[in-house]
Protein backbone atom coordinates (compact mmCIF):
# COMPACT_ATOMS: atom_id res chain seq x y z
CA UNK A 1 0.00 0.00 0.00
CA UNK A 2 1.20 3.38 -0.90
CA UNK A 3 2.42 5.66 1.94
CA UNK A 4 -0.11 8.55 1.11
CA UNK A 5 -3.25 5.77 1.03
CA UNK A 6 -2.26 4.77 4.61
CA UNK A 7 -1.72 8.25 5.97
CA UNK A 8 -5.08 8.77 4.66
CA UNK A 9 -6.34 6.11 6.09
CA UNK A 10 -5.16 6.75 9.30
CA UNK A 11 -6.04 10.35 9.13
CA UNK A 12 -9.50 9.31 8.37
CA UNK A 13 -9.81 6.53 11.50
CA UNK A 14 -8.63 9.82 13.84
CA UNK A 15 -11.04 12.02 12.49
CA UNK A 16 -13.86 9.26 13.01
CA UNK A 17 -12.61 8.76 16.61
CA UNK A 18 -12.38 12.12 17.58
CA UNK A 19 -16.27 12.99 16.16
CA UNK A 20 -17.32 9.89 18.09
CA UNK A 21 -15.95 11.45 21.68
CA UNK A 22 -16.78 14.76 21.29
CA UNK A 23 -19.21 16.22 23.08
CA UNK A 24 -21.55 17.24 20.38
CA UNK A 25 -22.18 13.38 19.57
CA UNK A 26 -22.38 12.72 23.12
CA UNK A 27 -25.27 15.43 23.53
CA UNK A 28 -26.84 13.51 20.90
CA UNK A 29 -30.21 11.30 22.65
CA UNK A 30 -29.59 7.42 22.53
CA UNK A 31 -33.53 7.42 21.87
CA UNK A 32 -35.88 9.75 19.67
CA UNK A 33 -37.89 11.59 22.62
CA UNK A 34 -40.62 12.41 19.99
CA UNK A 35 -41.47 9.01 19.44
CA UNK A 36 -40.98 7.71 23.04
CA UNK A 37 -43.29 10.48 24.17
CA UNK A 38 -45.69 9.84 21.43
CA UNK A 39 -46.34 5.83 22.64
CA UNK A 40 -46.33 6.76 25.90
CA UNK A 41 -49.43 9.38 25.38
CA UNK A 42 -50.96 6.38 22.76
CA UNK A 43 -50.83 3.98 25.07
CA UNK A 44 -52.04 6.25 27.98
CA UNK A 45 -54.91 7.19 26.15
CA UNK A 46 -55.83 3.59 24.97
CA UNK A 47 -55.78 2.65 28.54
CA UNK A 48 -58.22 5.18 29.22
CA UNK A 49 -60.77 3.82 26.83
CA UNK A 50 -60.52 0.09 27.49
CA UNK A 51 -60.67 1.63 31.67
CA UNK A 52 -57.39 -0.04 32.81
CA UNK A 53 -55.77 3.80 33.38
CA UNK A 54 -55.78 7.34 32.11
CA UNK A 55 -53.92 9.73 30.67
CA UNK A 56 -53.88 11.48 33.92
CA UNK A 57 -51.87 8.41 35.57
CA UNK A 58 -48.60 10.28 33.25
CA UNK A 59 -49.14 13.50 35.35
CA UNK A 60 -45.80 14.83 37.29
CA UNK A 61 -46.95 16.02 40.72
CA UNK A 62 -45.99 19.60 39.88
CA UNK A 63 -47.54 19.80 36.43
CA UNK A 64 -49.17 23.07 35.33
CA UNK A 65 -52.75 22.17 33.96
CA UNK A 66 -54.04 25.16 31.80
CA UNK A 67 -57.88 24.42 30.52
CA UNK A 68 -58.10 27.43 27.99
CA UNK A 69 -61.50 29.64 27.19
CA UNK A 70 -63.80 30.19 29.49
CA UNK A 71 -65.98 27.33 31.29
CA UNK A 72 -66.63 26.83 35.62
CA UNK A 73 -63.21 25.03 35.19
CA UNK A 74 -61.03 27.23 33.08
CA UNK A 75 -57.78 28.41 34.55
CA UNK A 76 -54.35 27.51 35.76
CA UNK A 77 -53.74 24.42 38.24
CA UNK A 78 -50.06 24.40 39.26
CA UNK A 79 -50.32 20.82 41.17
CA UNK A 80 -51.90 17.36 40.29
CA UNK A 81 -54.02 17.16 43.14
CA UNK A 82 -55.36 20.93 42.14
CA UNK A 83 -55.98 19.94 38.75
CA UNK A 84 -57.69 16.40 39.60
CA UNK A 85 -59.37 18.11 42.44
CA UNK A 86 -60.79 21.46 41.45
CA UNK A 87 -60.92 20.07 37.51
CA UNK A 88 -61.36 16.52 36.99
CA UNK A 89 -63.83 15.77 40.01
CA UNK A 90 -66.16 18.42 39.14
CA UNK A 91 -66.69 16.78 35.99
CA UNK A 92 -66.98 13.09 36.87
CA UNK A 93 -69.57 14.08 39.61
CA UNK A 94 -72.06 15.08 36.79
CA UNK A 95 -71.38 12.13 34.70
CA UNK A 96 -72.87 8.83 34.91
CA UNK A 97 -70.41 7.25 32.65
CA UNK A 98 -66.41 7.95 32.35
CA UNK A 99 -65.71 10.07 29.31
CA UNK A 100 -64.43 7.60 26.28
CA UNK A 101 -61.36 9.08 23.93
CA UNK A 102 -60.99 8.64 20.39
CA UNK A 103 -57.41 10.36 19.34
CA UNK A 104 -58.02 11.84 15.81
CA UNK A 105 -54.28 12.78 15.52
CA UNK A 106 -51.18 12.90 17.44
CA UNK A 107 -48.26 15.45 16.51
CA UNK A 108 -45.03 15.41 18.43
CA UNK A 109 -41.73 16.96 18.14
CA UNK A 110 -39.22 16.49 21.05
CA UNK A 111 -40.36 16.69 24.61
CA UNK A 112 -43.82 18.35 22.72
CA UNK A 113 -47.42 15.87 22.49
CA UNK A 114 -50.25 17.38 20.95
CA UNK A 115 -53.38 14.97 20.55
CA UNK A 116 -56.80 16.00 18.99
CA UNK A 117 -59.57 13.74 20.32
CA UNK A 118 -62.95 13.24 20.93
CA UNK A 119 -65.03 12.35 23.98
CA UNK A 120 -68.10 11.00 24.97
CA UNK A 121 -70.29 9.88 27.70
CA UNK A 122 -73.64 10.30 29.72
CA UNK A 123 -74.35 12.85 32.25
CA UNK A 124 -76.21 12.33 34.80
CA UNK A 125 -79.71 13.91 33.88
CA UNK A 126 -79.03 11.28 31.02
CA UNK A 127 -77.83 13.30 28.12
CA UNK A 128 -74.78 12.67 26.45
CA UNK A 129 -71.92 14.86 26.74
CA UNK A 130 -69.76 15.23 23.22
CA UNK A 131 -66.59 17.23 23.28
CA UNK A 132 -63.87 17.67 20.86
CA UNK A 133 -60.32 18.27 22.40
CA UNK A 134 -56.62 19.13 21.92
CA UNK A 135 -54.36 19.13 24.28
CA UNK A 136 -50.80 19.84 24.45
CA UNK A 137 -48.63 18.81 26.45
CA UNK A 138 -45.13 18.73 27.40
CA UNK A 139 -43.00 15.71 28.81
CA UNK A 140 -40.09 15.50 30.89
CA UNK A 141 -38.58 11.83 31.96
CA UNK A 142 -41.64 10.33 30.62
CA UNK A 143 -43.96 12.58 32.92
CA UNK A 144 -46.47 15.21 31.52
CA UNK A 145 -45.21 18.72 33.49
CA UNK A 146 -47.58 21.44 31.45
CA UNK A 147 -50.22 21.05 29.43
CA UNK A 148 -52.74 23.46 27.62
CA UNK A 149 -55.94 21.95 27.05
CA UNK A 150 -58.48 23.38 24.31
CA UNK A 151 -61.89 22.12 24.13
CA UNK A 152 -65.61 23.16 23.14
CA UNK A 153 -66.27 25.59 26.67
CA UNK A 154 -69.98 25.75 25.71
CA UNK A 155 -70.09 21.75 25.35
CA UNK A 156 -68.66 21.56 28.99
CA UNK A 157 -70.62 24.81 30.43
CA UNK A 158 -73.95 22.55 29.79
CA UNK A 159 -72.45 19.53 31.30
CA UNK A 160 -71.76 21.73 34.69
CA UNK A 161 -75.02 23.69 34.91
Amino acid sequence: MHARTRNLRSLGAILIALMLSSPVAAREPAVDTAASNTALVRAAFEAWRAGTGSVFDLLHDDVEWTVAGFSPVSGIYRSKAAFMDDAVAPIIARLSTPISPTVRHIVAQGDTVVVVWNGVATATDGSAYRNHYAWHMVLEDGKIVRVIAFLDTWALEQLMR
